[in-house]
């Protein structure tokens, strides 16, 4: 999963990006207002995390930006403006949630994950790239309307080339998709997966980026 945070407190932002990524989020950090609301615009992303107070524009003016621009995207506030209010408004804006600073990390994950899944099940039940399709809720993947049976791990994997199709990933990125299963995955593990992954679904989808990692492109 991709995630958009627009946050100018650097400690803040610094720990939310450390946490996300532990977590198994791709997560960009934008801590201008201006070069967060134009990166919505030009790149695809499961959901936002937004403050309010930024410098040179408020957030409630990128939020109304998107919103007018037809960007449905799920958006959580997070600011620091507690007053029932100040909540109100926000939600009246376009936010599909609001948390208010300080807060704890564990609730922010649970609450962006809460949103992308509401999301996937209002937009689509599944992911398709060329002849693969994975189910998100279910966790299963068809290739050419045939089941295929994939480990939990691979799923994970898969899902995270499938929902940034064309995307090089670092073997950093993909290793931390697995961290809730394994904390530490070496160098041949992740081979392994690989190997494994397009042994099941197919040598033409997933390409060896040498020296950086990965990517996953639809056969022509």
């Amino acid at each position: 999963m991709k995630i958009l945070l627009i946050e100018d407190d650097y400690l803040i932002g610094d720990g939310i990006v450390t946490g996300f990524k532990k977590f198994g989020f791709i997560i960009d950090w934008f801590e201008d207002g201006f070069d967060g609301k134009d990166a919505l615009m030009m790149a695809n992303y499961d959901a936002v995390i937004l403050d309010l107070t930024l410098p040179n524009i408020d957030g409630l003016d990128i939020l109304k930006f998107w919103r007018e621009n037809k960007i449905k995207t799920p958006v959580i506030i997070l600011t620091a403006r507690d007053a029932i209010n100040q909540r109100v408004e926000g939600l009246n804006k376009g936010a599909d949630d609001y948390l208010c600073k300080p807060f704890s990390l564990a609730e922010l994950h649970a609450r962006v994950s809460a949103l992308i899944r509401r999301n996937y099940k209002e937009v689509s039940q599944f992911i398709e790239v060329g002849d693969i399709k994975l189910y998100i809720a279910e966790q299963k993947v068809l290739k050419d309307d045939i089941e295929v049976e994939l480990t939990i791990k691979e799923i994970k994997i898969l899902e995270l080339f499938m929902l940034n199709k064309g995307v090089v990933l670092s073997r950093e990125i993909i290793s931390e998709k697995l961290y809730d299963f394994d904390k530490e995955i070496n160098s041949n593990t992740l081979d392994v997966f690989i190997h494994s992954i397009r042994k099941k679904v197919g040598n033409e989808y997933i390409k060896t980026v040498y020296g950086t990692g990965y990517k996953l492109e639809e056969p022509k």
